[in-house]
Order: structure tokens, then C-alpha cells, then sequence
């Protein structure tokens, strides 16, 4: 047992963007990339994977992935494909944990209203092309997405795992 006790959830939701035309992929952004979106999720899901089987709690883990998993995007090679493993690796552990009572779900959300958010995409003339591809015609709110993590880990979801959910205004089926 952690010193914070037992664990019951988890929410793997670091990530880093490094934005870069294919041609001009570094192998520093390449390695940054691959340790934070993918092997961080990978390691830090194992420790806590291993105490919830170990203390024989039921639990469920949601990683935060991206639309950019499933379309790809002008300059974000490397983005879009750490994001796609990392759909795949929840896949993963949802089969590989499940017998453990364990249940593993993805959101990927559009374009996020953080500060971050804000400071990149608040240019109405940058905004226009991405808003116009999705259908709600908004970028997502923080509370869009908690409200999906919170369901995925509830009960309320209890027979779902290995699922992404698209928490992106429609922007995958224009």
C-alpha cells in the first residue's frame, strides 16, 4: 500500500505537443513525445495497476488522448502518433486487466479551452478553419471533459472498457 492509500482511479492526463513538419522531426521532440504521452502513461498505469491487483480493488484508469489519434494534422506527426499508441495501449491493458476487474477507457477531446488553449487558439483567424470542422462549432470547455473522465469512472460505466470517447463537438465525423 502507498503512502496515499489505497488507489481506485487514475487519470493519466501529462502530455507534451511538439509541433513540427514531418521533415523536420527531431529526435529530441521524437524522445519527449514518446516519454511523456506514451511511456509515462505506460509506467505510471503499472504501479498502480500492480497495487489495485495486489489489495484486490476493482478500478478504472482514463487516459486523456486526443482527436488528433484518429485524423492526422499538418505539423503534428509526432503528436498524432504518440496519441495513437497510447489508444492502443489502453486497448491493451483494458484486455489485460479486465480479468483484474480493472476497467480502461480514453477521451480525446478536441481542442481544450485551458489557458494554454486560450493563448494558442484564441486568434480568430487560426480558430476559424479548426471551428468550422466541427460540428457543435465550439472548442471544448475544461468541464467537457472532467464530466467525461467522472463518467468513465464512475459506475455508471461499469461495462465499458477499452472505449474512447470523443469528446470533440463532432470533428471526426466532418
Amino acid at each position: 500500500v502507498c503512502a496515499a492509500g489505497l488507489f481506485e482511479l487514475l487519470v493519466n492526463n501529462a502530455a507534451v505537443a511538439e509541433l513540427q513538419p514531418f521533415l523536420e522531426v527531431t529526435r529530441e521532440a521524437l524522445q519527449r513525445s514518446l516519454d511523456v504521452n506514451f511511456g509515462a502513461v505506460l509506467h505510471v498505469s503499472q504501479i498502480v495497476a500492480r497495487q489495485m491487483i495486489a489489495q484486490g480493488v476493482a478500478g478504472a484508469i482514463v487516459n486523456v488522448s486526443s482527436q488528433a489519434s484518429q485524423r492526422a494534422l499538418r505539423d503534428h506527426a509526432v503528436y498524432c502518433s504518440t496519441k495513437s499508441a497510447l489508444d492502443m495501449l489502453t486497448k491493451v491493458m483494458a484486455m489485460e486487466l479486465g480479468p483484474h476487474k480493472i476497467r480502461v477507457n480514453t477521451v480525446n477531446p478536441t481542442v481544450v479551452m485551458t489557458d494554454m488553449g486560450r493563448i494558442n487558439w484564441s486568434d480568430p483567424q487560426k480558430s476559424a478553419a479548426m471551428i468550422n470542422r466541427i460540428p457543435l462549432g465550439k472548442f471544448a470547455e475544461v468541464d467537457d471533459v472532467v464530466n467525461s473522465i467522472l463518467f468513465l469512472l464512475s459506475g455508471k460505466s461499469a461495462m465499458t472498457t477499452g472505449s474512447s470517447l470523443m469528446v470533440d463537438g463532432g470533428f471526426l465525423v466532418s
